[in-house]
C-alpha cells in the first residue's frame, strides 16, 4: 500500500501550480532570468520575471503587476533587460535597468509588439509587430481600452470579406489584414524603422554579429496561400535587399548566426513524410548560401515534442552555437524523454544530458547550462549543469508537492500483433493497495505525431488521484521512435494504431492482476478524440468514454478546420473531392450505430482546429438513436482549452471528465 500521509490531487489544485519557463543567462554568466506563470484570482494567468544569482542562489522577483510579463532578454552589457508585457492592455515592450528602477514602456504599437532581441552591440532592439499594409511603424499609438472596445463593436457590425484559403487560425481566430513585420528600434535616437513589408508573416530569427543583416523565416512566394513552406532569408539592414537561403521546398526555423557571423544553423525539413517528417539540422554558409545537413545519420526528432497540459511558456530548443563556433547544442526527443545534445560541424552527435525525463528548455554560457527539467512528479525546475555536476537551483512548487501525493509511472514495453515494439506507462491510483482491484482508463494523445513521456501531466495524475489505473502509450505515429515509426499511421488511421492501443490494454490486463477487466474507460483529445470515437465504434469492451475536441467526420473536417485543407491529404492520403468514400471510411461517424459505450463529448466552442461541429454531428447522431451520450460545450474556448484555457474552464473540464468516469466505472 502506498503512503497516504499526503492528500490526493484535486482539479482545483491546478490553480496552485507555478510553471517556470524561458531561462536566459545574463551576459557575464553570474545570473539568469526566467518566467513564472500561475493562475490568478481573475480567472486568468499572471507571468512574472525573476532573476536568480548563481553565486548565492537568491531568486529575486523583478515584476509584480497583475499582467503577463515574458520574453526577458539582457542587453549585451548586462545593464538592461527588455521584456514583453500586456500591463498597458496590449503586449508591448518594456525596458528595465538591471541596477534598479521602474520599467519604462518602449513601444505603443496599436496591435502590440512582440519577441524582442538586442543587436549584438546593444545599440538597437529588433522585434515583431502585427501591422496592416499601410501602417506607419514610426507613428503608432496604443489604443485605450475604450477605443479597443469601440473598434471591436464597429467590426462586429461589418461583414468580413474573405478571399484567401488560409483565413482563420485556432490561435488567432478569423484572420484580418495584419501581418507580422520586423521592426528595428534605435536606442540612441529613439526611432523605429520597419524592415519588412510583404503581405505575409515574417518570423525574426537572429541578427548578424556586425548588425548588418537580419535573418528571418517567411513564405514570400506569390502562391503562399496554397503552400506551407517557410524559407530562410537574409535582409540587408541598410539596403533592404533580401537574399533567400533555402530552395522554397521546405520549412525552416530556429535559425542562428555563428559567433563570427560566417555560418547559420537551423532546423528544417522538406516534407518528405508531410507532417510526420523528422527535423534535420542544417548549417549554411552565410556568404554563399551553400548548406550541409549534419543529421543525415540520426533517426530522432530534433527539438521538444513532449506532450503535456501544464507548460505555459516558450523555452529554448536550439540549435545554439558554442562560443568558438565549433559545436551546436539542442534538445532532442527520444523514447519518451527529451535530452540535451551536442553536435560538431561534421555531424558527430554527443548526448550531454538524458535522465529519462523532460528537458523543456536551456540556456548556455561558457560551457555552463541552465536546464529546465520536468518529471512526472514535478511540474518543472531549473538546474545548473557543468561537466561535473547537476545542481538544482529552484524549488518552484515545494509547498504543493509537500502536501500532495503524485504517482510515479511504471514503464511498459510490449509487442503489438505484428511484432512492433510499443512503449507506454502505467500510473497506479492514489492509496494503491495491491490486494484490491481498480478500474482502468486508457489515455490517447493528440497529434498524432506527438509523444507521451516522462513529464508532469495534470490530467493523468488527477485520474490516478481519483482512484484509476491510468494507461498511456505511444502507438505508431508517435514521435520518439524514429522516422519509420512516426510515419506509420498515415493513411492507416484506425488501423495498426488502433491495434497498438488494444494490444496495450490486453498486455496490462494480462500482467497486472489489480485491474478490473470489465471496468475500462478511454479518453483522448484531438487525434486522441478521433481515436476514442473510433475505438468505441469498433469494440464494446470499454464501459465509459470521454472524447475531447474530437474529429468525427473527415468529409466536413476538410473544409471547416483551419488545417483541414492540407492535413486531410497529409494524414489520410486524399482530399475531399479526390476520394470522399475513403474519407468516410476513416470517419468514426460512419460507425456511430455500433456505439453502445456511454460517451461524454467535451469541446470548446471557439475551436478552429477541430471545430465543434465535429462533436455536434456525433452528439446529434447518437442522441437521435437514443444512445447514452452527453455534450459539454465550453464557451470562449479554443483547441488549447486543456493546456492554456481559462483556469476555471480547465478545472470544470477536469471535473466533468472525472464525474463521467465515476458515474460509469464505479458501479
Amino acid at each position: 500500500m502506498t503512503n497516504q500521509s499526503k492528500r490526493a490531487l484535486t482539479a482545483e489544485d491546478l490553480q496552485q501550480i507555478n510553471v517556470y519557463s524561458d531561462p536566459q543567462f545574463a551576459p557575464d554568466g553570474s545570473a539568469y532570468a526566467f518566467v513564472s506563470t500561475k493562475a490568478n484570482d481573475d480567472d486568468d494567468y499572471t507571468s512574472q520575471l525573476f532573476v536568480q544569482s548563481l553565486k548565492n542562489k537568491d531568486a529575486r522577483q523583478w515584476t509584480f503587476d497583475k499582467a503577463k510579463n515574458s520574453h526577458p532578454r539582457f542587453s549585451p552589457d548586462g545593464k538592461k533587460l527588455i521584456f514583453q508585457s500586456n500591463r498597458s492592455g496590449t503586449p508591448q515592450l518594456w525596458l528595465l535597468q538591471t541596477d534598479g528602477g521602474e520599467a519604462r514602456q518602449l513601444t505603443s504599437f496599436k496591435h502590440g509588439a512582440l519577441n524582442p532581441a538586442f543587436s549584438k552591440d546593444g545599440s538597437s532592439i529588433i522585434f515583431s509587430a502585427p501591422l496592416e499594409k499601410n501602417d506607419d511603424a514610426t507613428d503608432q499609438h496604443e489604443q485605450s481600452s475604450d477605443e479597443r472596445q469601440k473598434e471591436q463593436n464597429e467590426k462586429s457590425k461589418q461583414p468580413l470579406v474573405i478571399n484567401q484559403l488560409n483565413y482563420k487560425s485556432d490561435a488567432s481566430g478569423l484572420l484580418d489584414h495584419k501581418h507580422m513585420q520586423i521592426v528595428l528600434y534605435n536606442m540612441g535616437n529613439d526611432t523605429f524603422e520597419q524592415l519588412t513589408s510583404a503581405e505575409t508573416d515574417h518570423n525574426f530569427e537572429d541578427i548578424s554579429p556586425d548588425g548588418n543583416y537580419i535573418l528571418f523565416s517567411a513564405n514570400l512566394h506569390e502562391d503562399r496561400d496554397y503552400e506551407l513552406t517557410s524559407d530562410l532569408h537574409l535582409l540587408n539592414v541598410a539596403t533592404k535587399d533580401i537574399t533567400t537561403l533555402t530552395n522554397g521546398k521546405g520549412q525552416y526555423g530556429n535559425a542562428r548566426f555563428s559567433p563570427d557571423g560566417a555560418k547559420i544553423a537551423c532546423f528544417g525539413h522538406e516534407f518528405a513524410f508531410q507532417g510526420a517528417t523528422l527535423n534535420d539540422l542544417y548549417v549554411f554558409d552565410a556568404a554563399s548560401g551553400k548548406s550541409s545537413c549534419l543529421s543525415k545519420l540520426w533517426d530522432f526528432q530534433l527539438g521538444d515534442v513532449m506532450i503535456g497540459d501544464t507548460r505555459l511558456g516558450q523555452s529554448e530548443n536550439g540549435p545554439v552555437w558554442s562560443k568558438d563556433g565549433q559545436h551546436l547544442y539542442f534538445l532532442g526527443t527520444d523514447s519518451g524523454a527529451t535530452g540535451l545534445y551536442q553536435a560538431d560541424l561534421n555531424g558527430k552527435l554527443n548526448e550531454l544530458y538524458n535522465d529519462n525525463n523532460h528537458v523543456f528548455g536551456f540556456s548556455l554560457h561558457d560551457g555552463v547550462f541552465i536546464l529546465g527539467i520536468s518529471t512526472p512528479s514535478d511540474p518543472g525546475n531549473f538546474y545548473q549543469m557543468t561537466e561535473s555536476q547537476l545542481l538544482q537551483l529552484t524549488d518552484a512548487n515545494r509547498e504543493f508537492l509537500k502536501n500532495v501525493q503524485l504517482s510515479e509511472p511504471e514503464a511498459l514495453t510490449f509487442t503489438a500483433d505484428d511484432n512492433w515494439k510499443i512503449h507506454g506507462w502505467l500510473l497506479r491510483p492514489y492509496g494503491f493497495d495491491e490486494n484490491k482491484k481498480y478500474p482502468l482508463i486508457l489515455e490517447v494523445h493528440g497529434g498524432p505525431h506527438a509523444m507521451y513521456g516522462r513529464t508532469f501531466f495534470y490530467e493523468l495524475q488527477l485520474l490516478a488521484a481519483k482512484g484509476y489505473v491510468v494507461l498511456y502509450t505511444n502507438p505508431r505515429g508517435s514521435h520518439g521512435y524514429g522516422q519509420t515509426f512516426v510515419d506509420a499511421c498515415r493513411e492507416d488511421y484506425g488501423g495498426q494504431d488502433y491495434s497498438d492501443l488494444m494490444s496495450a490494454v490486453d498486455y496490462v490486463l494480462d500482467t497486472h492482476d489489480f485491474i478490473y477487466r470489465n471496468r475500462l474507460g478511454v479518453t483522448g483529445g484531438s487525434y486522441g478524440g478521433f481515436m476514442t470515437n473510433w475505438i468505441i465504434g469498433h469494440t464494446d469492451r470499454f464501459k465509459a468514454a470521454v472524447t475531447q475536441r474530437c474529429i468525427s467526420n473527415w468529409l466536413s473536417f476538410y473544409g471547416v478546420s483551419d488545417i483541414g485543407y492540407f492535413f486531410t491529404k497529409w494524414e489520410l492520403g486524399k482530399n475531399l473531392l479526390e476520394d470522399p468514400a475513403k474519407l468516410w471510411e476513416f470517419s468514426p461517424l460512419k460507425y456511430a450505430e455500433n456505439i453502445d459505450t456511454p460517451l461524454l463529448i467535451v469541446h470548446g466552442e471557439k475551436d478552429l482546429r477541430c471545430p465543434i461541429e465535429q462533436s455536434e454531428q456525433l452528439f446529434v447522431t447518437l442522441k437521435h438513436m437514443k444512445k447514452d451520450v452527453e455534450f459539454v460545450r465550453f464557451p470562449d474556448a479554443n483547441h488549447e482549452l486543456s493546456r492554456s484555457g481559462k483556469p476555471e474552464m480547465r478545472i470544470s473540464r477536469l471535473n466533468h471528465i472525472t464525474r463521467w468516469f465515476d458515474e460509469h466505472l464505479r458501479i
